[in-house]
């Protein structure tokens, strides 16, 4: 019965992480926690080894949404580098903090960040375009299937900074860090949003790995619990890359609102009763 679960959590999450660059984690982390623990439907499941599951699964999210959207040509693979480097430490250093959080703690302070990047989301519109970064940062060009050109850039300081927080976020939660620097691409960067869930995803991949080996090394993966979520998660990721390219841009901001605040609701509920 718990194969059968994880391996449908596992497809929701592919779908979910691919369609709006989250990688997955946000679905997976919360629904095994709720599934494994209070439903106890799943032997063996502390906040530790789902985190592990996770960061192993989003390896193979990130490998399948970025073989996707290779040729719709929609992934800065330069940014996706250099977002990775400056994650690589900070990924470490969360996985290290992870191993001592209790299960109210986790879902507490998960719950917290979720609903924190929702409201950023959800104010987005109103906010006016930070462009200083932009004009003070390396520039690229984009322009979309419409023909509309974006001008989106950053300076390379503030991304290897922005990104070590990303990464201790990651290695903590095993979100795959795309909930946040998906949202930091839109606002401060001026992302095209195409172009930031597809290079939010190829970053996914890249720090998964090291993620997943710094998992393994403190003993946070359920191995036996991978069997299912690995193939799970490819087909999910194939399908939710190839239904990103249908939606409009809009359409894909509001999907990554409304996931992220009930999601971040459910956890705080969770942590707190």
């Amino acid at each position: 019965m718990e194969f059968v679960l994880l391996f449908i959590i596992a497809v929701a999450s592919g779908i979910v992480g691919a369609l709006v660059g989250l990688g997955g984690g946000v679905i997976l982390v919360p629904a095994t926690l709720f599934i494994g623990i209070n439903l106890g439907l799943i032997s063996d499941i502390t906040p530790q080894t789902v985190v592990g599951l996770s960061v192993v699964m989003m390896i193979f999210t990130g490998l399948a949404s970025t073989l996707s959207q290779m040729k719709s040509n929609t992934v800065d693979y330069k940014t996706g580098l250099i977002f990775f480097i400056g994650s690589v430490p900070g990924t470490m250093l969360g996985a290290w903090i992870n191993k001592g959080l209790d299960l109210p703690s986790f879902n507490l302070y998960f719950g917290i960040l979720l609903i924190v990047l929702s409201i950023i989301l959800l104010v987005r519109d109103k906010l006016k375009p930070v462009r200083w970064f932009v004009e003070h940062g390396t520039k690229h060009t984009y322009i979309d299937s419409e023909g509309k050109e974006y001008v989106y850039g950053y300076p390379i300081w503030f991304a290897f900074l922005l990104t070590f927080v990303i990464g201790i976020m990651s290695g903590l939660f095993g979100i795959g860090g795309g909930s946040m620097i998906v949202p930091a691409m839109l606002i401060l960067f001026l992302f095209p949003p195409h172009v930031a869930i597809a290079t939010s995803m190829f970053l996914v991949f890249l720090t998964s790995i090291v993620n997943s080996a710094s998992h393994i090394y403190l003993g946070h993966v359920p191995w036996l619990y991978t069997l299912p979520v690995i193939p799970g998660a490819y087909i999910g990721a194939k399908f939710g890359a190839q239904l990103n390219k249908k939606l409009k841009s809009e359409t894909l901001v509001l999907v990554l609102r409304i996931i992220l605040l009930l999601l971040g609701i459910r956890s705080i509920i969770d942590g707190l009763f």
